[in-house]
């Protein structure tokens, strides 16, 4: 067998790989037949409170991608919180389950009440 077959094999294996530790780290969601997660009786409310939209991330730091933005006044449902990269003095992040998972500064978001760890 050629190098060159060999390390073909072995990339599709990693990339088969990355893809099972990437399901095994997100949380499943509870939703729609789309896969869409809605509110839970696991889901704290919150309401965001940056004037010009919060960006969602990918992850719980401004390096992450951007998966939307969410706009002023927006009633979200969190999964959980976790601490992540500092925001105005604010080193916690949440977990959002409104059509997508995806991250926001907690600095931006006012809660019912606490959301738990995740």
């Amino acid at each position: 067998m050629s190098l060159r077959i060999l390390l073909m094999r072995f990339g599709i294996a990693a990339a088969g790989g990355a893809l099972v530790a990437l399901a095994a780290t997100t949380p499943a969601a509870a939703g729609d037949e789309r896969g869409h997660a809605g509110p839970t009786n696991k889901t704290v409310k919150g309401q965001v409170t940056a004037r010009s939209g919060l960006i969602l991330r990918s992850a719980p730091n401004r390096g992450g991608a951007v998966i939307r933005v969410a706009p002023f006044g927006e009633i979200v449902n969190i999964f959980c919180r976790t601490t992540g990269q500092t925001v105005d003095g604010n080193r916690y992040w949440y977990l959002l389950t409104d059509g997508t998972w995806a991250w926001g500064s907690a600095r931006y978001i006012d809660t019912w009440k606490t959301p738990r760890w995740c």
